[in-house]
């Protein structure tokens, strides 16, 4: 015979209540990952990107990137000029660039994704060593007005990649973190160059949890193009500065991750040299080339550069202020990458068909 109990019941439904209402929060606050943006059309899409912003210094490029009307702007390394241990300081510079009314104009219609350098992770040419990577991680993040129950609050590094769907059409932005894991790198005793590549198989560019987050990423891509932003340069090598090739097994296993994915359309993007190039070579696996398009820098440039050797370059070397533009074309399945200055001067054009 059933025997109803009042109290059992009413004790049952409050701990159920509870449990509802906790999924029910925790799936509120759950930053979704998957965006939708709109175009300038259902088969077109524009990136627009730049990098090497002293926020001392006036930056004009603003306005000069809404002329090519873009659907996102990627922010590819040094946001800010700041290197320091004082984390006071560091958080006055973040909110400097922030609150700069022409960025406050920019950022209220388009939207921004972002990865850090040096000089915005705190020091210079700076890697695994920093004492102070952790506190300026939340900087970085509160700059972005990243979420307090986002993955990257919790995780180490600031990796992260942003899906971004239109209509049948995707595009994955997958922003790496070439600094918080990077391991030493080898100065060159000879003085000719800044550094010389470390001996094979010695060091790591992005630390063991973050390359098979990578890996990953790429291979479980569904997307049209997949967009990986790098800080640093990852063709260009011959210089001496930072770059990937400091790694040369790194750079081997990159080039292997990306083969081996099948990833449609794989494009880098980096920063970090103060000059603008676009660079390309062949990937064992893929049936087009990998261009690596370089923009650098919005406020201040290498205006006293008299050449480099770099032999997987395609275009001409912009040594003045630039930005990038990538204009997508998902009907024929083709790229225009641009590099464009003051007055959206266009600089270098290159068109990539995948």
């Amino acid at each position: 015979m059933f025997t109803f109990n009042e109290n059992s019941f009413i004790m049952k439904l409050y701990h159920f209540s509870l449990l509802f209402c906790s999924l029910l929060l925790v799936s509120c606050n759950q930053k979704k990952e998957t965006h939708t943006l709109k175009g300038n059309s259902s088969n077109e899409f524009v990136l627009s990107f730049g990098s090497c912003n002293n926020q001392n210094i006036p930056n004009t490029m603003w306005s000069e990137i809404l002329k090519n009307k873009p659907d996102v702007f990627v922010w590819g390394g040094d946001i800010i000029y700041s290197d320091t241990y004082d984390m006071k300081f560091m958080k006055k510079n973040f909110e400097q660039q922030k609150n700069d009314s022409a960025y406050q104009n920019f950022i209220k219609q388009i939207p921004i994704l972002g990865t850090w350098d040096d000089h915005d992770y705190g020091i210079n040419d700076g890697g695994i060593e920093y004492s102070k990577k952790d506190s300026v991680q939340q900087i970085f993040l509160d700059f972005f007005d990243v979420d307090t129950n986002d993955k990257r609050r919790k995780q180490q590094g600031i990796y992260y990649a942003e899906k971004i769907e239109l209509g049948k059409n995707s595009i994955n932005i997958i922003l790496l973190d070439t600094r918080y894991f990077r391991t030493e790198l080898a100065y060159d005793i000879s003085g000719m160059k800044r550094y010389t590549p470390n001996k094979y198989g010695k060091g790591s560019m992005l630390g063991e949890k973050q390359w098979t987050w990578l890996e990953n990423e790429l291979k479980n891509s569904k997307a049209n193009f997949n967009v990986i932003v790098s800080s640093i340069q990852f063709l260009s090598y011959e210089h001496g500065f930072e770059s990937w090739g400091n790694m040369p097994h790194e750079v081997g296993k990159l080039k292997m991750i990306i083969g081996n994915s099948k990833a449609k359309g794989v494009i880098i993007l980096s920063g970090d040299r103060h000059i603008a190039e676009i660079s390309k070579d062949t990937i064992n696996g893929l049936n087009y080339p990998l261009i690596d398009i370089t923009s650098s820098g919005l406020t201040h440039s290498y205006s006293s550069y008299s050449g480099e050797t770099n032999k997987y370059r395609v275009s001409n070397v912009v040594a003045d202020k630039n930005f990038g533009i990538l204009k997508f074309d998902f009907e024929k399945s083709k790229v225009k990458m641009e590099i464009r200055g003051e007055n959206n001067q266009l600089f270098e054009s290159f068109t990539q068909k995948y």
